[in-house]
């Protein structure tokens, strides 16, 4: 049984992008990404604080906007145009979920679809699924396919099944995956919660993407023999044996699903790592493409 650690793929990733970024600044063109957090959530301030970090770590141009939760739509607005108008910045990421008040479909279809390095803009979406290559693709599906190949699965004729339907990853990820050419070709099955009788489902696939957002999920008898399961959950559980006083979870039972499996990946260090590493891809990709 193969696992798949997201930790080395996103490292590997990673390195391509310091050397694109390394040629790119030699010919006077630095990639910058801008992260918006409005609010004070303390997960999505680690999750900004960390892609800051990592860009600059990779000799990014990294803009940092922390705006309070009293921000009002129209300020925020605002700072989206400033950013789409800026040359040195070509990505723009705004933090999700952002405060109960701002309309976040309105802030998405707001960012430059050139600079939505996130994917979500209504553009980015149609080109994913007329398979345009200059369109961007949501990071994290785009992490789990780059993880496919690089374990070396074959996805051409296999029978992949994606637990979940939401637009940044469920969606996406059968897009990807049907998509022609490599880590593609796969014919696709979309379950989510209303499914009936979800295992007899699953137990056809040949891959799974969990993603569904529900703690231990999928058990073993949602998988057969030799499949593949790429886990994208990433879910917080009580466990008072622990310092902080829980534990990060996939969306998979991992110890008795993992004994079945061709290949899986663990949680953390699955497809976690290669949400941000391929931000960073995409930024590159912007500013290429500017």
């Amino acid at each position: 049984m193969q696992i798949i650690s997201g930790t080395a793929v996103a490292e590997k990733v990673l390195e391509e992008c310091r050397r694109e970024i390394a040629e790119l600044t030699a010919q006077g063109r630095k990639p910058g990404l801008a992260v918006v957090l409005v609010g004070d959530d303390p997960a999505s301030r680690a999750y900004v604080r960390s892609k800051d970090k990592k860009c600059r770590d990779l000799g990014l141009h990294s803009v940092k906007l922390e705006l309070p939760s009293t921000t009002t739509q129209e300020e925020l607005l605002a700072h989206v145009q400033a950013l789409n108008n800026d040359p040195a910045i070509h990505g723009i990421l705004v933090q999700s979920p952002p405060p109960k008040h701002i309309d976040e479909a309105a802030i998405v279809r707001a960012i430059d679809p050139a600079k939505d390095v996130d994917g979500f803009h209504p553009v980015n979406v149609a080109k994913l699924a007329l398979e345009d290559p200059t369109g961007f693709v949501p990071c994290t599906p785009l992490g789990c396919q780059r993880l496919l190949i690089d374990a070396g699965i074959e996805t051409s004729g296999a029978h992949a099944v994606v637990v979940g339907r939401s637009m940044i990853v469920g969606k996406p990820m059968a897009l990807l995956l049907m998509a022609k050419g490599k880590g593609g070709d796969a014919t696709v099955t979309v379950t989510h919660s209303r499914t009936r009788d979800l295992a007899a489902i699953t137990r056809t696939a040949d891959i799974i993407i969990a993603a569904i957002g529900r703690p231990h999920f999928i058990k073993a008898e949602h998988v057969k023999e030799g499949a593949v399961v790429i886990d994208v959950g990433i879910n917080r559980v009580d466990d008072p044996t622990t310092e902080k006083g829980y534990k990060l979870v996939g969306d998979v039972a991992y110890d008795e699903v993992a004994p079945k499996c061709r290949a899986i990946t663990p949680v953390p260090g699955g497809v976690g790592p290669m949400t941000i590493a391929m931000l960073m891809a995409n930024t590159i990709k912007a500013c290429k493409q500017a």
